[in-house]
């Protein structure tokens, strides 16, 4: 049977409702006990989409891993017949990146540049902040308050994964492991401290330097004393152990060597329940059960781009662990686009042209 236009519009909006009616439906339907979030008004729209654009960034290579995860997601549930992912390295320099920045001002401003660069050069749907250190600093930039492109960080996931496992669990403690810059900005204990968590139940370690071994090594030797020696600093300052431990990698780069951090912990004989890598659930939220599979087949590309170069032994690290999970990202790390004019992070000098 053959449909005129007018029928064809009719069964189009027919399915959008249809579809949105099951997300809702879905959303009511939550497990018992999970955080409520209320939806963001972009986020229907979005999700009626056929094709989408996905700027996923990160100061550095850490976020690969959520670009890895997504690709073979976004191919599996087939929500959109067609999804574009470009891989943005917010990193400006080859040494010091933005823990190096102070005041915190300056880590604004640069980030800031970047944003505009992702929205003016690829005109994404979606940015996907998949960094802890710069998801902090998200809310307070000014590409967020005047851009209509919704901006995503990864906080909230690593936050809600921890609360799962310490609510009703006084005697439970996570050990929150992160950047420099993530710990002193606070904000993943202060969420949990707002979400009825007790402050003692969550210790923060910061582990400066560690990124730069994982990128250069995530299996060598070098960051598994790294990582030792930040398990031992975390344990020596908590009182001893009463309840469950769980373990959050609260840096996307973390979560690669996690063999190294297991043995580290069981070297101490101290058995962790969990360790929790909020990585996996970034684009869950593009990914409802109720529009999974609408299509018969989802084309998912995947490019990286990066202003600084990309050196041989960090794609060789960081590519060995991404061909397990995702080829197509493993190869879009080792084919990168180097554009040193990428963004303009640094204020022109006196007498310098803009």
């Amino acid at each position: 049977m053959k449909y005129g236009l007018r029928e064809r519009q009719t069964f189009d909006n027919r399915l959008r409702i249809a579809m949105l009616a099951l997300l809702i439906i879905s959303l009511i339907t939550a497990p018992a006990g999970a955080q409520e979030r209320s939806e963001p008004e972009w986020l229907p729209a979005l999700l009626e989409k056929e094709s989408i654009t996905i700027v996923v960034t990160d100061s550095g290579l850490g976020g690969l891993s959520v670009v890895a995860d997504a690709v073979e997601k976004f191919r599996q549930q087939r929500v959109f017949k067609q999804v574009d992912i470009i891989f943005f390295n917010a990193l400006f320099r080859d040494q010091g990146g933005y823990n190096s920045l102070h005041p915190r001002e300056e880590k604004i401003r640069v980030f800031n540049k970047a944003l505009e660069s992702m929205r003016d050069r690829y005109d994404p749907d979606i940015i996907l902040v998949a960094c802890n250190t710069l998801s902090v600093l998200v809310p307070d930039t000014e590409f967020v308050r005047s851009s209509a492109v919704p901006v995503v960080g990864i906080v909230d996931n690593g936050v809600e994964q921890i609360a799962q496992y310490l609510r009703d669990q006084p005697k439970a403690r996570n050990i929150i492991f992160a950047t420099q810059t993530t710990v002193d900005e606070g904000t993943h204990k202060n969420l949990l401290l707002g979400q009825g968590i007790e402050n003692e139940q969550v210790v923060t370690q910061a582990c400066p330097q560690l990124t730069q071994y994982i990128e250069q090594g995530y299996d060598s030797p070098y960051t598994e004393m790294l990582i030792d020696a930040y398990v031992d600093e975390a344990l020596t300052g908590m009182e001893q152990l009463s309840g469950p431990l769980t373990v959050s990698f609260n840096c996307t780069h973390f979560g690669y060597s996690l063999e190294f951090w297991e043995q580290a912990f069981a070297s101490r004989g101290v058995e962790v329940k969990a360790f929790l890598d909020p990585n996996t659930q970034m684009t869950d939220f593009l990914l409802p059960a109720a529009l999974q599979r609408r299509y018969p087949q989802s084309e998912v590309t995947v490019k990286a781009v990066s202003m600084i170069d990309i050196p041989p032994v960090s794609q060789d690290s960081i590519g060995r662990y991404l061909h397990a999970v995702s080829p197509a990202t493993e190869a879009a790390l080792r084919n990168f686009e180097l554009n040193p004019e990428l963004f303009v992070w640094r204020e022109p000098l006196s007498g310098e042209e803009r």
